[in-house]
């Protein structure tokens, strides 16, 4: 994915001076959670997950312009619900000291309207735990359509099983809403 910048922030590729910012976010309890992963115990950890953003091309660092800190990550990723072409599934996290901002809902739009005028996608789509209060609430403010709820759908890295709300939006969809 190449580097989008907002009024606020900049969207871009993981680098390896990010690894501080990385754990500094990831080890929250109150972050990890949220989006199903268990929160880093270590900067060897995190560092394992920093290789594998900057491997990967579905992953950006979400830089706060202010301080040009690394405060979370957002994505478009294969769903795992669906097989069609031309569908990538939003996912993002940002840490803590950053919630009530707007931030999420900022990367969140930026990277929607990259996946339908840049890179073509027919529709992206959205998951939330049922628990998950606050990514519902950036769902809804970017305009997507909730198509139910997957109940008792997966299971996370606490063995606890979960509800998992989905949501989606078509290309014609976001063309409505944003042109």
């Amino acid at each position: 994915m190449k580097t989008i910048v907002t009024e606020r922030l900049i969207l871009r590729p993981f680098l390896g001076t990010d690894l501080d910012d990385l754990y500094e976010y990831a080890k929250n309890p109150n972050v990890g959670p949220n989006a199903g992963w268990k929160p880093h115990e270590s900067l060897y950890e995190s560092k394992a997950i920093l290789r594998q953003f900057m491997e990967s091309d579905e992953v950006l660092a979400i830089v706060w312009k202010e301080n040009n800190k690394v405060i979370g990550s957002i994505g478009l990723h294969k769903d795992p619900f669906r097989s069609a072409d031309n569908v990538k599934m939003l996912g993002y996290v940002l840490s803590e000291d950053y919630w009530g901002r707007g931030i999420t809902t900022e990367a969140a739009r930026a990277v929607i309207r990259y996946a339908f005028s840049e890179l073509n996608l027919y529709m992206v789509t959205v998951h939330h735990y049922s628990f998950n209060y606050r990514s519902k609430r950036v769902i809804e403010k970017c305009g997507f359509i909730y198509e139910g709820t997957l109940r008792h759908c997966t299971k996370i890295f606490n063995d606890n099983t979960y509800d998992v709300a989905c949501y989606s939006m078509t290309r014609d969809e976001w063309k409505m809403l944003y042109e």
